[in-house]
């Protein structure tokens, strides 16, 4: 299995991940189990597919979402160059459920970023959304499952109803965290979250 607990219990394994890989490579949205909630989702460099978690959540432009990762490769690209200082902070804390703003690169569209001139970056510790995003070799967007506002989503059936068919929902379990991830900027060391 790639994932966890009998991840691709309702389909097979392949046609799921054949099915999410495809959702992305069309600028779709998926919803996946993260350590404290039900997160939406979707390629980080895709503008099309950002706009689209946006305009589902009805969430402000200018706020930014966060991207988590399997590993620190995934995101590379998508901060800038750090020292190896930062590197090794960074190393105490990942995986795990901090959320740090980086430097964004070049790369970074707006629409990720949002008004901001850095990148909200967590390598996750939930062992689900850690295997997605190696089964899918991407990073993802990660920003809860919910219209802005409300409450966030804790189960697959909740994004179904919530979302119907705008939305690709994973099955999974969430983690046991009940608060979304401490949000850190590692420059400053301010805690934001």
């Amino acid at each position: 299995m790639i994932f966890g607990f009998n991840f691709f219990s309702r389909l097979p394994g392949c046609l799921l991940l054949h099915r999410a890989r495809a959702r992305l490579r069309h600028g779709g949205v998926i919803a996946y189990s993260t350590e404290s909630c039900y997160g939406l989702g979707c390629h980080p460099l895709d503008v099309r597919a950002i706009h689209r978690v946006l305009a589902i959540k009805a969430r402000p432009n200018h706020k930014g979402l966060i991207v988590i990762a399997a590993d620190f490769e995934q995101i590379r690209h998508l901060v800038r160059p750090l020292s190896a200082a930062q590197r090794a902070e960074l190393a105490l804390y990942w995986p795990g459920p901090y959320t740090f703003l980086l430097p964004a690169s070049r790369r970074v569209p707006p629409a990720l970023r949002g008004r901001h001139d850095k990148i909200a970056v967590r390598v996750t510790a939930h062992g689900e959304a850690a295997a997605l995003c190696r089964a899918l070799g991407t990073a993802l967007v990660s920003t809860s499952a919910n219209r802005a506002g409300q409450k966030s989503l804790k189960t697959a059936q909740a994004c179904r109803k919530a979302f119907k068919d705008k939305v690709l929902t994973l099955p999974g379990r969430i983690g046991k965290r009940r608060k979304p991830s401490t949000i850190i900027d590692l420059e400053t060391g301010r805690v934001l979250r």
